[in-house]
């Protein structure tokens, strides 16, 4: 058997670096095992509603790294940028990410994750084509579960299960993904594509679940529950799915898809029950406290049912697994969220309050059932 190649990759961009994923990937690639080859690490990040470079406190120390604030729809950029830096690695994680406001408006979302990658891509495709380069390059393009659209009570999604998005948001992930794989079979573009399932972990933007509910139930507000709260997720810790690029990046075969999971499932329910137990805890309530704040709300348009994954492919060919489990670790983060509330207000920025308050109101003017 032949011993695969281990990329090292020297001048490494990353796309959305100051957001929840991104600035743990960061600080991944910039830990201990990566120093012996790595010169350089390009941040960059927009710095819209998603990204905080209070993300990335503390890696302005290290002399690899450096930040530019910009758009991935911005050609002449990225042209400067893989110039000026031999750029030979990209991770791009720059997205939309979020369900509900893609639902609310999706232009965004087609703008950032379809536009976005194609102008990343062909940017990555022609700085690399020149004659003179001689060093190998690889570029990976982080994705979701949700672009194969939902599961029933069994079965779980692999690397050759067919798309099928079901929220503007998947969809434009869809298209980005197709973006990529098409550059790998057409232009030989050393591209691997990563699709993982919900993340969870410090540092994420307090209008998605896990951080929701964390601070809701601390400042004693409605914990609200799509549906029956009945939506079966798989979770797995930020800094895990971290590792995981990372081994995509430097194991990772080019033109290949890799899927991460954690194989631990919850419904939508257990997630904000064990949430609000935990919080309890933590300060010295009553248990049970803060499940009364639970409110059953209308569904979600085209809510999918459950998402998992087959992560075999991950874990054969990369050498990857999970260390951390979600008993652990969701403890962890809610207590990462309650000793660092001056972090959560900073990044609440006005345009978040305000969707925020429209997502209460409309809340609010339907008919719910407290428990």
């Amino acid at each position: 058997m032949v011993e695969k190649r281990v990329f090292q990759p020297r001048n490494l961009l990353i796309t959305g670096g100051a957001g929840f994923i991104g600035s743990s990937v960061v600080r991944t690639v910039l830990g201990e095992r990566a120093r012996k080859h790595l010169t350089r690490v390009v941040v960059l990040d927009a710095l819209t509603y998603a990204g905080h470079l209070s993300n990335l406190d503390g890696v302005e120390l290290d002399p690899r790294y450096r930040f530019v604030q910009g758009d991935i729809c911005d050609r002449s950029l990225l042209e400067k940028l893989f110039a000026e830096h031999d750029i030979d690695s990209v991770l791009h994680l720059a997205a939309e990410s979020h369900v509900d406001r893609s639902i609310e408006s999706a232009d965004a979302f087609v703008r950032t994750n379809v536009n976005g990658t194609f102008v990343l891509i062909d940017a990555a495709r022609r700085a690399w084509a020149k004659a003179d380069r001689s060093e190998p390059t690889r570029f990976v393009h982080v994705s979701t579960d949700e672009v194969y659209g939902a599961l029933g009570p069994t079965g779980r999604f692999t690397e050759s299960s067919p798309y099928a998005p079901n929220s503007p948001y998947a969809a434009s992930k869809a298209a980005s993904d197709l973006l990529v794989r098409s550059y790998a079979r057409t232009y030989d573009f050393p591209a691997i594509i990563t699709n993982t399932c919900n993340n969870y972990g410090p540092r994420q933007l307090p209008e998605k679940l896990i951080p929701l509910m964390i601070t809701n139930a601390a400042e004693k507000k409605m914990l609200p529950v799509y549906g029956a709260g009945q939506q079966v997720r798989e979770w797995i810790h930020v800094d895990d799915h971290a590792d995981a690029v990372w081994q995509a990046l430097v194991t990772g075969s080019p033109g290949e898809s890799y899927l991460f999971g954690s194989d631990e499932e919850l419904s939508n329910k257990q997630v904000v029950e064990r949430i609000a137990d935990l919080v309890d805890a933590e300060l010295g309530r009553a248990r049970g406290t803060s499940r009364e704040l639970m409110t059953y709300v209308p569904d979600r348009k085209g809510h999918d049912f459950r998402y998992a994954i087959d992560s075999s492919k991950a874990r054969r060919e990369l050498g990857w697994a999970p260390t951390r489990t979600l008993e652990t670790h969701l403890v962890e983060t809610v207590r990462w969220y309650l000793a660092n509330d001056a972090w959560r207000r900073s990044v609440a920025t006005e345009e978040h309050r305000r969707f925020q308050a429209a997502y209460y109101a409309k809340s609010s003017t339907q008919e719910s059932t407290q428990r």
